[in-house]
């Protein structure tokens, strides 16, 4: 099922048993801020982009080696280098993502994001080293920025995709196919929100961070969040700007998210997230966020 209508989705949805696939990814893997700087193009359409004199590359470089360290206490983290001809590769789940035994690779609205996807390292290192499948979406004309714009529910296999200049109806299309999702649910971002990611996080198939303000249709969030009832948590608007929505979990236990975004959540979220299983682990991430994105974007999930 491929709607964007809630009354077609919700009720498939709701009937869709947690035995689609693992959960939580096995692996991950990082692209290092290598060349870190203000990418004009991005910033277009990236109201959460600072300006070129807030960029300080030897911060983001040591606060991304600190996220890798933390991170593989949780599951092994593998971090290819950066280039700086892509000064937004620190953030590949954009253009990389997996699905067991199938590598996608997404197609980028901005040029400068597009020379990403002809990285033959990353190709090479799921393709021909562990077999994968690839498929190449990045050679059509519709923007499929992979898991910025598609939350995934890996457990019960649900997608929900926001549309924007970075994902449109067709691009949500090939993504839905692509990860072969039982169903995914298409819904417009509120002006001035780019990716999906930031305003909704599915943790571990049985909790959500829920970012009304950054949905265009506000019956969409409620409608998510009761989907995850007694686990959909929506965030206030502090916390959607200091990218609490931009969390994942990559075990059954915590959720990851930068120390503001922890910083930010009220006592009344983190009750909620403790009492759904889950413990807040964070890592200073300020430096990474002046581009636009925060720990989330970081990370591409290996299943």
């Amino acid at each position: 099922m491929l709607t964007r209508v809630p009354s077609e989705f919700f009720p498939f949805a709701r009937q869709c048993a947690s035995d689609f696939g693992p959960a939580t990814a096995r692996a991950a893997f990082l692209v290092a801020p290598d060349g870190f700087a203000r990418a004009d193009q991005s910033a277009r359409d990236n109201r959460y982009m600072a300006q070129a004199a807030a960029f300080d590359a030897g911060a983001a470089q040591a606060q991304h080696r600190e996220l890798q360290r933390a991170l593989a206490t949780e599951l092994p983290v593998v971090c290819f280098s950066g280039d700086p001809a892509t000064p937004d590769a620190l953030f590949p789940n954009n253009v990389f993502a997996t699905a067991p035994g199938r590598l996608v690779v997404g197609r980028m609205r901005h040029e400068v994001r597009q020379r990403e996807a002809a990285r033959r390292d990353i190709r090479q290192f799921f393709v021909g080293l562990l077999g994968y499948e690839e498929i190449d979406l990045s050679a059509q004309p519709h923007p499929c920025e992979l898991t910025g714009a598609l939350v995934i529910d890996r457990a019960r296999g649900l997608g929900f995709c926001g549309l924007s200049e970075r994902c449109d109806e067709e691009g949500a299309t090939l993504l839905h196919e692509a990860f072969g999702l039982r169903a995914t649910l298409m819904f417009d971002l509120a002006p001035g929100e780019y990716h999906t990611n930031v305003v909704l996080a599915v943790l571990a198939g049985r909790a959500a961070l829920v970012c009304a303000d950054g949905f265009a249709d506000a019956a969409v969030p409620e409608a998510i969040a009761a989907l995850y009832s007694p686990h959909g948590i929506s965030l206030s608007r502090a916390e959607h700007a200091a990218f609490a929505g931009n969390a994942i979990a990559l075990c059954d236990t915590s959720v990851w998210m930068s120390a503001g975004a922890e910083a930010s959540l009220t006592p009344a979220t983190r009750s909620r997230l403790l009492e759904a299983g889950f413990t807040p682990r964070s890592v200073p991430l300020e430096a990474i966020e002046a581009a636009g994105g925060s720990l989330r974007c970081c990370v591409a999930e290996v299943f």
